[in-house]
């Protein structure tokens, strides 16, 4: 079993500072194999911002799966954005804009959706996906394979179709043939997981879907500031989500999920029995 820590949407220029500590110590004890951060590291993408952000994944263990958000091209700076819009990520955070981590049970792949020519939205490209097909091409079958991006490839049926990363349906496409089990994303400020079968009618798969809500951010739209937890098994993932307790003052764990695997088809597990009707 692997554990993942999952954390998005921290917008440092927007951070609830008094959340930091108890949320680095809560992960301490955790004590992950993996770290994902996905995107939105900061809310201006301004250097200072950028700084804080640094500080703070020094804190935090490793190894680290990050993956920039829109948030992270500067907005209003339009030399800035669209010539060099990610090179003050890549100073401060990692220049590595396609991450990946492997080991004898996961393999983590990180895609970077942020675009200059749009304000909120993401893309992925035919290139992108050819590097994940590459870098999934020689894993073997038996480990579980984690795509993490900062825009999300499925929502539930409230969300619109637009809240979803440009070309999706061409990248389930992909990510069915390279057998992806787990699209782990932010960007809406929501925490969600469930199956792609709804939505993506695709012959014998369907992924998991994981969204987190934000961390750290004073953004939170209606829901507390909050993280998943995933325990990742070969046929079983358990989804653990912590929320802000404002009473307490900690994090504490807020509900639990479970997925099960048959073939490439990702289902929830309800009581022991398969949510499909099993």
């Amino acid at each position: 079993m692997r554990t993942l820590v999952h954390l998005s949407d921290l917008h440092f220029g927007r951070v609830d500072h008094s959340l930091l500590a108890p949320l680095r110590q809560l992960i301490e004890r955790i004590d992950p194999d993996v770290l994902v951060v996905s995107g939105d590291l900061t809310q201006r993408a301004r250097p200072e911002q950028f700084e804080e952000a640094r500080a703070f994944l020094d804190t935090l263990p490793g190894p680290q799966i990050i993956v920039p958000g829109n948030h992270d091209i500067s907005l209003y700076n339009v030399f800035r954005r669209f010539v060099k819009p990610l090179s003050r990520y890549r100073r401060y955070i990692t220049d590595d804009l396609d991450p990946f981590y492997l080991d004898e049970e996961i393999a983590v792949v990180g895609v970077n959706t942020a675009r200059s020519f749009t304000i909120k939205d993401g893309k992925v490209s035919r290139d992108q996906l050819d590097v994940v097909r590459r870098q999934l091409a020689d894993v073997p079958p038996e480990i579980t394979r984690i795509i993490v991006a900062h825009h999300p490839f499925d929502l539930p049926d409230h969300f619109e179709e637009r809240d979803l990363v440009n070309r999706a349906p061409r990248a389930m496409q992909a990510f069915s043939e390279c057998g992806v089990d787990i699209l782990m994303g932010g960007h809406m400020h929501a925490s969600h997981a469930g199956s792609t079968a709804a939505r993506y009618q695709l012959s014998e798969y369907a992924a998991l879907v994981v969204q987190a809500g934000t961390a750290t951010s004073t953004r939170g739209r209606g829901e507390v500031n909050s993280f998943n937890v995933l325990r990742v098994e070969p046929q079983k993932v358990e989804i653990d989500r912590y929320g802000w307790d404002v009473v307490h003052g900690h994090f504490e764990m807020m509900a639990t999920e479970k997925f099960m695997r048959t073939g490439s088809v990702w289902t929830p597990h309800i009581d022991g029995l398969m949510a499909a009707g099993l």
